[in-house]
């Protein structure tokens, strides 16, 4: 995969802190028009109007974007970019981390534009605080989860980590049509969110586990009112009634931070029929089962497992984080979650609903018994499942 630009190499000299500087001696924006105005009055050496244009925009992205990264970031079908030290970036498509042809070339090149990025993400990251983590937001409505390490702790130099957030707009027909949802799973999806059942989505990381979310989102009937808390502007179900609450990190002194349980509260006190809470990585589990808990059936969520099997172990490890211990978190899953659907993504990049699962309760904790798989083995859950779904829609 290729790159139009590869960085600060193809701008002249050093117009970018000469824009830059222009740009704050001015006190305006670095919006598109000031900066072309800015480059044509910084650079008398800039011959043409496409010529202009095209080096306005290089310096755009690197004032207000990703710089020699914005390209990559934008090309349809990239989820991941990262960059390990100065030399190529390197890009994800589904098919495994693919070299390019952009070169971030030299350490304090790629330093300075880890610090800026972390800096738009409200973080620091410096000497004394080598790492960050946050979400970027670009002007045009993209999301970046933006992870940087500096050395001395990333020994070969500045590791930087972008992952892309596009919103999961596909319906759930369109997800039936392309195969992500197998023609088996199809009435058993519809028939759950008709049931009004509580339910969580869980796969690997890039296993579409938001798209599923959004598409079955899309089949809760329009007279109801959607409530979404996420950590990044993922979820957009094709729904006329949908309220979207989003994280909000603190800045680099930490003030100013929204957390996912002050969201959680908020949506509560907003006349939500159901409510869905995006990914959660850590203690937060903690505001998506309260989300769950809350009386509004069909409440549905995210969680990273990479089976439904796998969910009880990975919800006690992310409850400790949140202060929750086993019996409390056995007690709050029983009492709202019902059913767990798997996704997985296939070596070639395809992404598939695998496995579906229904949670009980035994006197160990909780239980997610396998009740449907991709694979059309005989699994003896597949008749609690369709009666938990005949019964609540009776």
């Amino acid at each position: 995969m290729t790159g139009e630009d590869s960085g600060m190499a193809s701008i002249p000299g050093d117009l970018v802190d000469r824009v830059r500087a222009r740009l704050a001696g001015l006190g305006v924006e670095p919006d598109p028009d000031e900066v072309v105005r800015a480059v044509r009055a910084e650079s008398g050496a800039l011959h043409g109007h496409l010529d202009l244009l095209r080096t306005a925009r290089l310096v755009r992205e690197h004032l207000a974007g990703a710089g020699p990264l914005e390209a990559l970031l934008a090309s349809p079908g990239v989820t991941d970019v990262v960059v390990d030290g100065p030399g190529p970036a390197l890009v994800d498509c589904g098919r495994g981390l693919e070299e390019t042809d952009v070169v971030v070339a030299t350490e304090p090149e790629l330093r300075a534009l880890a610090v800026r990025l972390a800096g738009r993400a409200g973080q620091r990251l410096d000497d004394a605080r080598p790492w960050a983590d946050g979400v970027v937001r670009s002007r045009d409505g993209m999301a970046w989860r933006l992870h940087a390490v500096l050395p001395p702790v990333a020994v070969d130099g500045t590791c930087l980590s972008l992952r892309v957030s596009r919103p999961a707009q596909a319906t759930f027909d369109r997800l039936v049509e392309s195969g992500t949802v197998p023609p088996p799973a199809e009435p058993l999806l519809r028939g759950l969110v008709a049931a009004r059942i509580g339910y969580l989505v869980v796969g690997g990381t890039g296993s579409g586990k938001t798209t599923l979310l959004a598409a079955l989102l899309g089949l809760v009937p329009p007279g109801e009112r959607l409530l979404c808390v996420e950590d990044s502007p993922e979820l957009r179900p094709a729904h006329p009634h949908v309220v979207r609450l989003v994280v909000r990190h603190g800045n680099v002194e930490g003030a100013g931070g929204v957390a996912m349980s002050d969201l959680v509260r908020q949506a509560l006190r907003m006349r939500p029929d159901r409510i869905a809470v995006g990914e959660v990585r850590g203690g937060e589990v903690a505001d998506l089962l309260a989300a769950l808990n809350t009386g509004h059936d069909g409440s549905a969520g995210t969680v990273h497992a990479n089976s439904p099997t796998e969910l009880p172990a990975r919800l006690e490890a992310l409850g400790a984080l949140g202060g929750l211990d086993r019996a409390a978190l056995s007690a709050q899953v029983a009492a709202s979650l019902r059913v767990v659907v798997g996704m997985r993504r296939l070596p070639d990049g395809r992404r598939t609903v695998d496995s579906m699962g229904v949670v009980r309760r035994d006197v160990h904790g909780i239980v997610v018994d396998p009740a449907w798989r991709a694979d059309g083995a005989e699994i003896p859950g597949r008749p609690a499942f369709e009666a938990l779904i005949a019964g609540a829609v009776r």
